[in-house]
């Protein structure tokens, strides 16, 4: 390991509980915030949890970086009690609206600002799945992102990770730094202690503007962004396979049928046999099923 330590960002994200069942407006023109449950994404806090790993065991200075409103600030002094060592969170008006380049755009900004050694962040949203914005910001900075990572070790100037595959395989990859990670949810976050939550509460968050970036406004939200949402709507339920029984069978039997959901017993036979009868009888109904000539 070279003398100076790494410096590490971590981008923290908020997500929707998808437990409890989203709502969509009169209009469909966005999900109803009411009884909406918001959460700091699984995965990004397993990358914090490596990161810390990292500040454990090499002396690693850990940034955590939110993009977002003010209540983010909870995220971020979560992250702070844990043991980052700063906190940062950007906003503006006007951030409503954009997609994941405008996401880019400004991660990428920030992070050519800050010049971390590694951006560590989740590789799957819960609530939405895939979000390209991290890989974009690196591919715009020409550097290497490893996605799907389920293991990191830092060697020098370069790391080696692990990364999920396709059908279950495991891929080893190796890159230079600076680089970003993107990591699977395989670490446990810590708990923090009560002591270090109070002391988090009174913890410094830097607040930073677009003024802080150098971006113009009409490349953010709405308007620096290629795709809009049109509607939202909720997905139809499988129709569920009704059951029409037989109109020759009796009444009883076609009560039974539909409360059954047109499943039937399966008839079991018990025979008694010496070991030889046994198996010349398994044989005949072998051959009545059709499984064997």
């Amino acid at each position: 390991m070279p003398d100076n330590k790494l410096d590490i960002l971590v981008l923290l994200r908020e997500t929707n509980d998808p437990r409890p069942p989203a709502r969509v407006t009169s209009r469909g023109a966005g999900i109803s915030e009411r009884g909406l449950r918001r959460m700091p994404n699984p995965a990004d806090l397993a990358a914090l949890e490596e990161a810390l790993h990292l500040q454990d065991t090499l002396g690693a200075k850990v940034t955590v970086l939110a993009i977002g409103p003010k209540r983010l600030d909870d995220t971020l002094r979560l992250a702070s009690s844990m043991g980052a060592n700063r906190c940062i969170r950007f906003h503006e008006h006007g951030l409503e609206g954009g997609d994941a380049t405008t996401d880019a755009r400004i991660l990428a900004r920030i992070v050519k600002i800050l010049s971390p050694d590694l951006l560590f962040t989740g590789s799957r949203l819960v609530d939405r799945g895939d979000d390209p914005a991290p890989a974009l910001a690196a591919a715009a900075l020409d550097m290497p992102c490893i996605g799907a990572a389920v293991s990191f070790i830092p060697k020098g100037k370069r790391v080696e990770a692990q990364r999920k595959s396709d059908r279950g395989a495991r891929q080893n990859v190796e890159a230079p730094l600076p680089c970003a990670v993107l990591f699977e949810e395989v670490r446990t976050p810590r708990y923090p202690s009560v002591d270090a939550v109070t002391r988090a509460l009174s913890a410094p968050v830097e607040a930073w503007h677009l003024t802080d970036l150098g971006l113009p406004f009409w490349e953010i939200g709405a308007s620096g962004a290629y795709l809009a949402a049109a509607d939202f709507g909720i997905p139809r339920p499988d129709p569920v396979r009704v059951v029409t029984p037989d109109p020759k069978l009796p009444a009883f039997e076609r009560i039974l049928s539909l409360l059954s959901g047109g499943i039937k017993a399966r008839e079991g036979k018990l025979n008694v046999l010496s070991a030889d009868d046994t198996v010349k009888g398994l044989l005949r109904i072998f051959r009545e099923e059709g499984l064997t000539s």
